[in-house]
C-alpha cells in the first residue's frame, strides 16, 4: 500500500494522504456521469482524481479510472519516464522498511497508505519478523476496501479509515490502541504524504506532533518532492491545477521536518540514491531528482 512518488502518494502512496481532491480543473473536464462508464465500489466519485489512484496509474496500478490517468499522462508528458521514478519511489520504501525492522522495530503506522500494491509495508516488515504490527492510515475509501480484502487473514495489521490531518483522531483510533503501544519504538512512515499538505495547513506543525507521539528510539521515515531541478516547477502547477495538492519544497524546508532528530546515513538524499543496492549515474538523470527521502531516530532527550 502506498502513494507517493514523483506523483503522488499518499498510497502507493502513501500514499497520498490519502483523501480525493475536489474543486479542481480536472473535475470541471470530466463530469461523473461520462467518465466513460467505468465502474466504480458505492461511495467512491470517479468524476475528481485521487492520490492514490494517480500514484497506481503511474506504478501500472489497475485501480484507478480516467480522470486519474489523465493526470498522470499530464505529469508523464513533462517528465518522461516518470513512471519509472514512481517505482522508484516505492522501492525506497521496501528498502527503508527492511531497514527500520533491521534496527529492532516491530511497529509500524503508516500514515498516508494508499492502495495496495507490491511489496506492502506489512509484507516487508513481516518478512523481517512476523511478530510486526503495521496500521495504515488513509481517508480514502477506496484504500479500506482494498486493504480489508487484503488484510483479512492477517490480524497483526489494520487498515484506519482516518485524516492524519486530525492526529487525536488517528493516534486515539481504537484499532491504533489495539496494535501500536506507544510507550516503545514505533516506525512513523510519511511516504509520499507531506507534500500534499498546503503551507496554511501547517505541515510542520503537523508532523511535530506526530512526533512527540513517538517514544525515545523511535523512527521518523520521510519523502518529500524536492524543489531540485528544471521540471519541478512545471510538475507542481500540474498537480496544483489537476489534482488540488502537491507541493514541491526546498531542501532546507524538507530537512526541518527532522529537527532535533538523528538522521541516519546517507541523511536527506534523492530518493533513489538512498541506501541503493545498485549502481546509479552521476548526475542523476531528471526524473530520479523530484523527490527526496530520509530516515531519522528520536533519541532520548527529545
Amino acid at each position: 500500500m502506498h502513494p507517493v512518488g514523483p506523483i503522488a502518494s499518499t498510497a502507493a502512496g502513501r500514499a497520498s494522504v490519502g483523501w480525493t481532491m475536489r474543486g479542481n480543473t480536472m473535475a470541471e473536464r470530466i463530469p461523473e456521469d461520462t467518465a466513460d462508464g467505468e465502474w466504480a465500489p458505492h461511495g467512491i466519485d470517479i468524476s475528481v482524481p485521487s492520490i492514490a489512484r494517480v500514484y497506481d496509474a503511474l506504478i501500472g496500478g489497475k485501480d484507478n479510472y480516467a480522470v486519474d490517468r489523465a493526470v498522470a499522462e499530464a505529469v508523464m508528458r513533462i517528465v518522461p519516464g516518470a513512471e519509472l521514478g514512481a517505482r522508484g519511489h516505492r522501492a525506497v520504501l521496501a528498502r527503508g522498511v527492511r531497514f527500520l525492522a533491521g534496527q529492532g522495530i516491530d511497529q509500524f503506522v503508516d500514515l498516508g497508505s494508499g492502495l495496495p500494491a507490491a511489496q506492502n509495508t506489512h509484507q516487508i516488515a513481516q518478512a523481517v519478523n512476523p511478530d510486526a504490527t503495521v496500521v495504515y492510515v488513509d481517508n480514502d475509501p477506496i484504500v479500506l476496501a482494498h486493504g480489508r480484502a487484503l488484510l483479512a487473514d492477517n490480524n497483526r495489521t489494520t487498515v484506519i479509515t482516518a485524516d492524519m490531518r486530525e492526529p487525536d483522531v488517528v493516534l486515539g483510533h481504537p484499532d491504533m490502541s489495539r496494535l501500536i503501544d506507544f510507550d516503545r519504538p514505533v516506525a512513523l512512515l510519511l511516504v509520499g504524504v507531506v507534500h500534499h499538505l498546503a503551507d496554511a495547513e501547517k505541515p510542520h506543525d503537523l508532523v511535530r506532533v506526530y512526533r512527540d507521539a513517538l517514544a525515545p528510539g523511535s523512527f521518523l521515515f520521510l519523502t518529500h518532492f524536492v524543489r531540485s531541478g528544471r521540471h519541478a516547477e512545471e510538475v507542481e502547477k500540474v498537480m496544483l491545477a489537476d489534482l488540488g495538492s502537491g507541493r514541491f519544497r526546498t531542501h532546507e524546508e524538507i530537512t526541518a521536518f527532522f529537527d532535533d532528530l538523528e538522521l541516519v546515513e546517507p541523511g536527506l538524499t534523492f530518493t533513489r540514491a538512498w541506501r541503493s543496492e545498485e549502481a546509479l549515474p552521476d548526475p542523476l538523470p531528471e526524473l530520479n531528482r523530484l523527490t527526496v527521502t530520509g530516515i531519522a531516530r528520536k533519541p532520548a532527550s527529545t
